[in-house]
Formats: structure tokens, C-alpha cells, sequence
């Protein structure tokens, strides 16, 4: 299962070198402060918020209640409608089939809908391997393409760069593979939406592959939803011979009364927005109107696991919103790369996890740890995903996995403590060694712990010594 960045150290180190980049940081305030007003604004119009917030998480939770049943019925539906649906259980495997499907039409390249799944699964370099260009649309992707740069947010994946640096990124990288940039680019934004327009225009017209993925999937009719914000998605949903469409099988929702009280959650936490400005519903094909052909497939790459695990599932009712990230005080601090994967911020350091399993690797092990379980990430969610409880559930998990064989220095430190503690005569002993420890131990470093804690100076009198010298009794040692 891909969805880590190969390379990538465990959260603490990532997270220590990021916070040294003091570009990084303000970069990432002055983005997410804005987006966070905005929120606030329209969220603050509706007075039935919360009500919203409970349906939304109501509808999540019965889908992933009876999965089983829903995927059945969407299948059905977009069977009914012409598409073609295929079942993933893993990343290989759903990259082996839009791979097929893309060399069985001779096709050298596709153009891309900003999707989370397929950055998941590493379909780009699945389909370059097959020497298969895939082409990001969305703006922020494509920043980030141009860039050889990773995605450091679910919403805006170039929030780690700033106009500069963009314009930077487009003169010196669109005409490499494509219209260069204007010779007289400029950092205002107009200007930089208008090279980008310039340049992917030519990939649209001359592209017969399209690849999506999905906000929603309503099984009733068979109807995948896109929504964005920028009209990429609208080229490349209507105007290639070809689509694909990479769907998470927790994206399933069972009516359009249903995706209705998403689609006043989505927009309000996600941009700030009352409404998306470009909201795409396709059903299948029909006939001589957009793709002639349609294919759908459904990707699990972990989500039954994530689905068995009864505190944890709930991560499944995400949006992908991205509200978590916005009100992070780490996130904040720290950007999307220190968490090592696709899925960055709060709802990153579960998801990652459950799809994948602890106690396996360092790096995700590490993540349930990326908090300070502040709650505000639970506050902000739109469907109530309870983020902390989660964290804290998972921290257990990664404790558990790690029994056993060698033990890990604060493992053998908190035992012996418990042994020190269950024994007055230990702990009267430990008392009287304490402050020869505190020295020896500032001696060494103490490290890794005095990195994030102070050591305390020992007290110059201990408890028991007291008693004995006001009261004249002796230790009684249990």
C-alpha cells in the first residue's frame, strides 16, 4: 500500500526541521487564518449548523453500517446507467486497472481531476512507470507537479508556497513539458491563474483519457459527484473519450436527500463557501454527451480495516474538507509534509493507521502522537468525527504492537518505576538516590527526554527525611 512518501522520518523529526522554516510557517498562518475567517463567516449564517452536523454524521455512520448493502445497490445503479464498475482491493491492483484501461486506448497521457485516491494509490507514477503522463488540473496540483514538490494539504496542496514562489515555479518548469509561461509573468494572481489556464488548455483538447475521482456516490442512481472550484474539473468530466473514476467505497451515500445535507456541509468548511462555484453529477453515459465510455472503480486499499476497527471507523465518514487542518495548532506549525503521507493534519494522523495497520513501520506509528488533543479538530469537523478519541485509541494500538521482544528504553523505565512504587522500602531507597540520579542523568543529556521537558531540581529534603526529623517516628515500609 502506497499513500507514505518513501523517505519520509517519523513525525518528531519531520516536524522539528519544519518548524525551522520560518517561510514555511508564515506561509501556512496567513493561509490558514484566512480560511478559518471564512469559515467562521458562513458557518455563522446557519443557524441550524449543528443540526446539519449531526444529520451529516448520522447518514456517514449508518452507510458504513451497511456498506454491504449500499456498494451492492450502487453497482447495480451504474451498471443500469453504462458504466463500467471494477473492484480494487488494493493500490496495485487499482493502478493495473486505469493502467489498462488507458493502454487499451493508445493513450500516452490523461488529464486528472484533483482526487485524493488517486494520490493515494500513486497512480501518477504507476502510470508513468507505463509510460503513461498524468496531468494534474486543479491549480494547487499542478503548482505542486511543476515543482516536483509533494501535496502539503487535503484542500490547497501548494498552502506551503507563496505567490513568488509560484511564479518561480511557472517560468521555469511549464515549458518542459508544454506552453511555457508568459516571458512577462507576474506574481499577481490573475496572472498566474491565466498562465495556468494557457498551458493546460492544449493537454484538455487533446487528451481521450479522463481520470476522477469522486466527493460522492449516490447508489440510488448511480451518480458520482465532483465538486470544485476553478471549472478543471468541468474539462476534464466532459471533454476526453474516455473516464475513469478512482472512488473510495466509504464515499457512498444512499439518496440525493442525502447528498443534499452534504452539499451544505462540503462548500462551508471546506473553502469558506455557501456553495461550490462548479458542482459535476454524471450518471454513466449518454449517448453523444461527454465520454461515450465510463468506468468506476471502487477502491478499498485498507478501508475494511478501517471499517472493523469500532472506535476508528468513524474516520470514515470524512468529506475530505480539510477543516480539521485549518484549526490544528500543529498543522499550523508544522504543514502537511512533516506527516509523511497524502493525508496530512488531524484526520491524516488516523486515517493513515487504520488503512494501514501499526506496528509495521516507524513513521505511521509515530503519527498518533502528532497531537496536543486540543478537540478543535473535533469542533471544526462537519460530521463529528471525533478525532481525539480516536488518537488516543490508536496510541494504545501502537503501544500493543510493540510488545514484546526488546524492550524500548521507556518501557523498562516505566516498569521499573511501577516496581519502585508497589514497595515503600524501594521507593524510601529511590528517595535517598534521587538526587545523585537527577545529576548523573544531566551529566548524560537525559536525552531524549529533556529535549521537550525539564528536568526539575530535587527537592534538598525528602518527604520521609522530614517526618523523621520533626516527628522523631520511623519510615514504616509496607
Amino acid at each position: 500500500m502506497t499513500g507514505t512518501f518513501v523517505g519520509m522520518p517519523v513525525f518528531p523529526k519531520a516536524a522539528r526541521e519544519a518548524v525551522g522554516d520560518s517561510q514555511l510557517r508564515r506561509n501556512l498562518a496567513h493561509a490558514t487564518g484566512t480560511i478559518r475567517a471564512k469559515r467562521a463567516a458562513v458557518v455563522g449564517e446557519v443557524e441550524e449548523w449543528e443540526e446539519l452536523r449531526l444529520a451529516g454524521a448520522a447518514i456517514k455512520e449508518n452507510v458504513l453500517l451497511h456498506l454491504d448493502e449500499h456498494l451492492v445497490r450502487l453497482e447495480e445503479s451504474l451498471t443500469k446507467a453504462g458504466a463500467t464498475v471494477h473492484w480494487a482491493s488494493d493500490d496495485a491492483e487499482a493502478c493495473r486497472i486505469v493502467g489498462d484501461i488507458a493502454a487499451a486506448h493508445d493513450a500516452t497521457e490523461v488529464v486528472k481531476v484533483k482526487s485524493m485516491a488517486t494520490q493515494e494509490i500513486g497512480l501518477n507514477e504507476a502510470l508513468a512507470a507505463r509510460g503513461i503522463d498524468a496531468w494534474e488540473t486543479d491549480l494547487a496540483e499542478l503548482i505542486v507537479q511543476l515543482g516536483d514538490d509533494l501535496p502539503s494539504h487535503i484542500l490547497v496542496p501548494a498552502i506551503h508556497r507563496n505567490r513568488a514562489e509560484i511564479r518561480e515555479i511557472f517560468a521555469s518548469a511549464m515549458g518542459e513539458v508544454g506552453r511555457p509561461a508568459p516571458d512577462d509573468l507576474t506574481d499577481e494572481p490573475a496572472r498566474l491563474a491565466e498562465a495556468a489556464r494557457l498551458h493546460l488548455r492544449e493537454k484538455f483538447l487533446r487528451a481521450k483519457v479522463g481520470v476522477s475521482g469522486a466527493n460522492f456516490a449516490v447508489a440510488e442512481t448511480g451518480s458520482l459527484v465532483v465538486v470544485e472550484s476553478e471549472g478543471n474539473g468541468r474539462m476534464c468530466l466532459t471533454l476526453p473519450e474516455v473516464l475513469v473514476s478512482v472512488v473510495g467505497i466509504e464515499k457512498t451515500v444512499p439518496t440525493w436527500d442525502d447528498l443534499d445535507v452534504f452539499l451544505q456541509l462540503l462548500p462551508r468548511s471546506a473553502t469558506g463557501e455557501r456553495m461550490n462555484p462548479y458542482t459535476s453529477v454524471w450518471s454513466g453515459v449518454t449517448p453523444g454527451d461527454g465520454p461515450q465510455e465510463v468506468h468506476v472503480v471502487l477502491l478499498d486499499n485498507g478501508r475494511t480495516r478501517a471499517l472493523a476497527d469500532e472506535v476508528g471507523r468513524q474516520a470514515l465518514r470524512c468529506i475530505r474538507c480539510s477543516a480539521c487542518l485549518n484549526v490544528c495548532p500543529v498543522y499550523e506549525r508544522t504543514g502537511g509534509h512533516a506527516y509523511g503521507s497524502v493525508y496530512p493534519g488531524p484526520i491524516g494522523a488516523i486515517l493513515n493507521p487504520l488503512l494501514k495497520g501499526v506496528g509495521h513501520d516507524d513513521q505511521t506509528d509515530s503519527l498518533p502522537y502528532a497531537s496536543t488533543l486540543c478537540g478543535a479538530c473535533f469542533e471544526a469537523c462537519p460530521v463529528r468525527i471525533d478525532i481525539p478519541s480516536v488518537l488516543v485509541d490508536l496510541r494504545a494500538q501502537v503501544v500493543d504492537a510493540h510488545r514484546g521482544g526488546v524492550p524500548k528504553p521507556e518501557a523498562v523505565a516505566m516498569k521499573a518505576a511501577g516496581a519502585t512504587l508497589a514497595s515503600g522500602r524501594r521507593l524510601g531507597l529511590a528517595e535517598r538516590l534521587v538526587g545523585t540520579g537527577v545529576r548523573l542523568a544531566r551529566r548524560a543529556g537525559a536525552r531524549p527526554w529533556t529535549q521537550a521537558r525539564d528536568l526539575p531540581d530535587p527537592p534538598a529534603e525528602s518527604f520521609r527525611a522530614w517526618w523523621r526529623r520533626t516527628e522523631g517516628g520511623a519510615d514504616e515500609h509496607p
